[in-house]
C-alpha cells in the first residue's frame, strides 16, 4: 500500500472518531442522522462542484416492525395446531410469514403504513466531467447506523444463530404441520397412525423451538442504537476519500461524473437508496449516459474483503460487469478479490440493480457476522485504518478504470465465489 493511501485510511478514522464524538449513534430518520450528514456535506464541498440534500419520509419501526407480530402469531398457531383447530392455525402462520418475507427478505414496504414517519436525507455531491457526461458512477455508503442487535451483542453471531435459526425453522414447521394437517384431515379425510405420529412429532418440535422463538423477539433493541463507526461511516468516508483524492490531485475526467452518495435510512430498508433511484429514475436511464453504481459498506476486515456479486439475501444478482470492473481494480492493487454474497441482509447496491442499474456492493467484514456488527462495539476504536485505506485505494482504481475504458469484461469469471 503506498503512503497516500495509507494517509487516507488515518484520514477516515480520524474523521469518524471526530464525527461520533459530536453526533453519536445516528437511527434511521434521526435529528443525529440529518447532523452527522450535514457535516460530511459540508467536508465535501470543496471537492465538489455540487452538494445537494433531498429530502424524504421513512418509517423507520417498520422494517424489523414484524417480529411481535410473526413471532406470536406463529406461536398462537402452534397452539391451534395441537388442539386440531389446523385450517385457524394455517391462516395465522400465513399471516405471520407474509411481512417477514416482504419486509425483511425483499425489502418492500408492505407495513410501512402502520408506523410513524420521520425526515431522513440523502445527500448527494456531484464532481463534474470537464465535457459534457457520457458516463456516471455513483459512489454509494448510508449515514445511519442500526438500533442495536441485542443477540449479537449477548451471544456473538455463532449464539445469534443458534437463536434465530431455529426460530424460523420452528415456523416452517408450524406451517407445514397445519398445512398437513388440513390437507389429510379436512380435505381427504384420511386417519392414520403413521400421520398421529407425526403430527405428535411435529406438534412438540414447534413447542421445543418456543424458547427461540421468544428469544426472536429480544433480537434488536427498540431504543438504542448503535455507533456505526464501521457500519457505514467507513463507506462513507471511502466513497469521500475518491473525490477528496480527485480534488487534492486536480483531476477531473473527461467525461465521466462521479457522485457520492451519502443515503439515510439504509438500516430501516434501504429506504434512502429506493428513494433516490425512484426520484431520479429518467437521469439514471438517460441512454445518452453509462451509469453505475457501487454500494460501499463496512470496511474493517481485510481478509473479507469482497466483491458482492449477490444481495439482499442473495435474492438479487448484481451486474457481471461491474463484478470485473472492482476485480480489475482489485488486481491494480494488489488484491484478488473474492466474489461473495450478502446471504442475509442487502447493501444499497440492491436498490440500484433492481431499477435496472448496473451496480454490486463492495465490503470487508466477516460474515460470521463479528460481534461488533450492529453493536454498541462497532466505535472508534473498532476502525482499522489499513483497510478503509485498502478499499478506497481499489475504489479509486475502480473510478479510474470506468472513466478510461467504462466496462470491460474478462479478467475473471463473474460467477465464481
Amino acid at each position: 500500500m503506498h503512503k497516500q493511501a495509507s494517509q487516507i485510511g488515518k484520514w477516515a478514522a480520524q474523521e469518524i472518531e471526530q464525527l461520533l464524538d459530536k453526533h453519536g449513534p445516528r437511527p434511521p430518520g434521526s435529528p443525529a442522522e440529518w447532523a452527522a450528514q450535514q457535516d460530511m456535506a459540508k467536508q465535501m464541498e470543496p471537492w465538489a462542484d455540487k452538494v445537494e440534500a433531498e429530502g424524504f419520509a421513512v418509517r423507520r419501526r417498520a422494517f424489523m416492525g414484524f417480529i411481535p407480530f410473526t413471532v406470536l402469531l406463529t406461536m398462537a398457531a402452534a397452539v391451534l395446531f395441537w388442539f386440531d383447530f389446523a385450517i385457524a392455525g394455517l391462516v395465522l402462520v400465513t399471516l405471520a410469514a407474509i411481512p417477514l418475507i416482504l419486509e425483511f427478505v425483499m425489502y418492500k414496504q408492505f407495513i410501512d403504513v402502520f408506523f410513524k414517519a420521520y425526515p431522513s436525507h440523502n445527500i448527494i455531491a456531484t464532481r463534474k466531467a470537464k465535457n459534457a457526461p457520457k458516463k456516471r458512477i455513483y459512489l454509494v455508503g448510508h449515514a445511519d447506523s442500526q438500533y442495536e442487535w441485542r443477540l449479537n451483542y449477548r451471544l456473538g453471531g455463532l449464539g445469534m444463530k443458534i437463536v434465530l435459526i431455529p426460530a424460523v425453522v420452528g415456523m416452517v414447521i408450524c406451517f407445514f404441520a397445519n398445512l398437513l394437517k388440513v390437507i389429510f384431515y379436512n380435505v381427504l379425510e384420511m386417519e392414520h397412525i403413521l400421520l398421529e405420529w407425526l403430527f405428535l412429532s411435529a406438534g412438540l418440535a414447534v413447542f421445543l423451538l418456543f424458547p427461540c422463538m421468544i428469544g426472536f423477539l429480544f433480537f434488536q433493541s427498540r431504543r438504542k442504537s448503535v455507533p456505526g463507526a464501521n457500519d457505514n461511516l467507513s463507506g462513507c468516508y471511502v466513497a469521500m476519500s475518491v473525490i477528496k483524492d480527485m480534488a487534492e490531485r486536480d483531476v477531473r475526467f473527461d467525461d465521466t461524473e462521479v457522485v457520492v452518495l451519502l443515503t439515510g435510512a439504509e438500516e430501516a430498508g434501504l429506504r434512502g437508496a429506493k428513494e433516490f433511484v425512484k426520484r431520479h429514475r429518467e437521469k439514471l436511464h438517460d441512454p445518452k449516459v453509462t451509469t453505475a453504481a457501487i454500494g460501499l459498506d463496512t470496511f474493517r476486515d481485510l481478509a473479507h474483503m469482497a466483491v458482492y456479486n449477490r444481495d439482499m439475501s442473495g435474492t438479487v444478482k448484481h451486474s457481471a460487469e461491474m463484478q470485473q470492473l472492482l476485480y480489475g481494480a482489485g488486481l491494480e492493487c494488489g488484491l484478488d478479490l473474492p466474489f461473495s454474497s450478502i446471504y442475509l441482509g442487502a447493501c444499497d447496491a440492491a436498490a440500484f440493480t433492481q431499477a435496472g442499474i448496473h451496480a454490486t456492493g463492495f465490503a470487508a467484514m466477516d460474515p460470521t457476522p463479528p460481534r461488533y456488527y450492529h453493536t454498541r462495539l462497532d466505535n472508534a476504536e473498532m476502525l482499522e485504518p489499513e483497510t478503509i485505506a485498502m478499499a478506497s485505494q481499489v475504489t479509486m482504481k475502480a473510478v479510474e478504470r470506468f472513466a478510461a475504458k467504462g466496462f470491460v469484461n474478462g479478467e475473471k469469471a463473474a460467477s465464481k465465489k
